[in-house]
């Protein structure tokens, strides 16, 4: 009768994943960052500005207390109230996705990044929604006094800073 050969020690634990690098734990720390770092300063400048008030940083920039029901560029803030629950749907729904994703293809680093930034200013965005009804904005830049670009925050920030890495990250790949 054949013995079979044991292998060397058995793990520890059953339950680790036999790759380390499908850890979800980086990413959403990245997203928790984004996040805390989103919040801390839009309730910073909600205590220190009254809705409208508008502090001229430089030429160019200015904070401003901005609240907006819609989503980028204010796109259906003049609606009733249901883009509210519309935007946080999307929101939540979005980052249940990227979780998704990120689990899948852990081992991208540039992907997750990306989508991490993504998810944590989408979510710092619906905790707005969520607790106050509107987003708070506060970030305005200008030229002179003939254009301002619309008013954002640091998840909007994180959002478009993720979309460009998944942007660059597709173009990595399309040349491979």
């Amino acid at each position: 009768m054949a013995t079979k050969k044991r292998s060397a020690a058995p793990t520890a634990n059953k339950f680790v994943s036999k790759s380390s690098g499908n850890s979800l734990v980086p990413w959403l720390g990245l997203a928790a960052i984004v996040i805390l770092f989103d919040q801390l300063s839009k309730i910073t400048v909600a205590k220190l500005f009254s809705y409208g008030e508008s502090l001229s940083i430089t030429s160019f920039f200015n904070l401003v207390l901005a609240y907006n029901k819609g989503a980028a560029f204010s796109f259906l803030a003049a609606e009733s109230g249901w883009q509210r629950y519309f935007f946080t749907v999307i929101g939540v729904v979005a980052s249940l996705l990227i979780i998704y994703l990120i689990k899948q293809n852990a081992g991208q680093r540039l992907f997750c990044w990306s989508l991490s930034l993504i998810m944590g200013g989408a979510l710092g965005n619906v905790i707005d929604r969520l607790m106050y009804g509107h987003v708070i904005d506060f970030l305005d830049f200008h030229y002179k006094q003939l254009y301002h670009f619309p008013a954002f925050n640091i998840a909007d920030s994180a959002i478009c800073l993720g979309a460009s890495l998944f942007i660059l990250d597709e173009l990595r790949r399309v040349k491979k």
